[in-house]
């Protein structure tokens, strides 16, 4: 049903790009979530590991992945690895990157890099150059990942802090300094990590700042108390 109901945005936003996350520990349920999204015309999805086999070999997820791109995803169409290991732990090595766009050059597009690493972003920026799509997930090093090729960012505080994200993305692309914005994204980021997990924060800052309804979480995540909301809302803004 969200899958359906999101695509109007395309009639209302020129040159949106759709991606829907279809990453489940299933590879039938992957393979099936993700051929509803592309039959529904999404640009891309983005996908976990199979998170539930921790010890997983490189070998294994890349017979994993390529089942899944093989049965799935057709030409012209994208599949992003959601690089998430402090969630699922497990991830993606260089090796398999490496070996999976070369076998896949335009369907694995890249990955979604949330791994929250400075170090991962740097190593592969030297291994991939712009040669591998990267959307940095982790805010409060935007600019390191820039400077280390990522082409852009999905993050969840992007639902708050969107207007400085892009200031970061264009003093880069204009060849400026973003740093002093680069500064407050991080405080910012670093303020909400404090709530984790963040979505609780992010829906009650986006009713108190932005006017939105005041979105539930479902369980097991509890709704932020009143009292403790309105405290985070004030200092946020003074932050912002």
């Amino acid at each position: 049903m969200l899958l359906r109901a999101i695509r109007v945005i395309r009639h209302q936003v020129r040159d949106f790009k759709l991606l829907a996350g279809t990453g489940t520990p299933s590879l039938t349920e992957t393979i099936e979530l993700t051929k509803l999204a592309f039959e529904l015309n999404y640009d891309g999805v983005v996908v976990l590991p199979p998170y539930y086999f921790r010890k997983a070999t490189d070998d294994g997820l890349f017979q994993w992945f390529s089942e899944l791109i093989e049965n799935a995803v057709p030409p012209g169409k994208y599949l992003l690895g959601y690089h998430i290991p402090p969630v699922t732990g497990i991830g993606f090595s260089l090796d398999l990157l490496e070996r999976l766009k070369a076998k896949y050059p335009t369907q694995f597009a890249g990955i979604k890099d949330s791994s929250h690493d400075e170090a991962f972003a740097s190593a592969v920026g030297q291994r991939f150059g712009s040669g591998l799509l990267v959307f940095n997930g982790t805010d409060s090093y935007f600019h390191h990942a820039l400077n280390h090729h990522a082409q852009g960012a999905i993050t969840a505080p992007a639902n708050l802090i969107s207007n400085n994200l892009r200031e970061i993305w264009d003093l880069f692309q204009q060849g400026k300094d973003p740093s002093a914005v680069q500064a407050r994204v991080t405080e910012q980021r670093h303020f909400l990590e404090q709530f984790s997990p963040i979505a609780p924060i992010l829906k009650g800052l986006l009713h108190k700042i932005h006017g939105l309804p005041h979105w539930a979480v479902r369980p097991p995540l509890e709704s932020m108390d009143a009292k403790v909301l309105e405290d985070a809302a004030e200092k946020f803004f003074k932050i912002g």
